[in-house]
């Protein structure tokens, strides 16, 4: 997982993440990063592609000034909607990849690997130490 990952160091001051990603998943986007450059990820919306994270190049996407900014992963920017948020702003999200096809429109398509959210809910300590959030791109 990447640096921002560790929520058990014990210590009551360290802020907690609301966006995780596992090794497989940084070693994804570090590959399509090398192909395309930097990228962003908006948690879909359960449209066309169902609730995945949606990856694609910085700037090929346009991210709302609503959109919520839940933090970074494999340095990528990661958003969601502000309704989207409204229901997960209780969990901590955990960016996997397992085997399948990616969203239709998503970098990772057409490799046989797709990402995939999970999630938890936060403790009570967490939710009192959650890394903070930002509206749109910000960039």
């Amino acid at each position: 997982m990447d640096a921002a990952t560790s929520t058990a160091t014990g210590r009551a001051d360290t802020l907690v993440p609301r966006v995780l990603a596992t090794p497989a998943a940084l070693k994804l986007i570090a590959t399509l990063t090398g192909e395309y450059g930097p990228v962003q990820f908006h948690q879909s919306g359960g449209c066309c592609d169902g609730s995945s994270p949606m990856c694609y190049p910085q700037g090929e996407y346009m991210i709302a000034d609503r959109d919520v900014k839940m933090g970074e992963i494999g340095g990528a920017p990661f958003y969601m909607s502000p309704s989207q948020f409204d229901y997960w702003k209780h969990t901590q999200l955990v960016i996997d990849v397992v085997p399948g096809r990616g969203g239709m429109f998503s970098l990772e398509n057409g490799r046989d690997l797709r990402f995939l959210t999970r999630s938890r809910l936060f403790t009570d300590d967490e939710l009192e130490r959650l890394a903070p959030t930002s509206e749109g791109p910000g960039e």
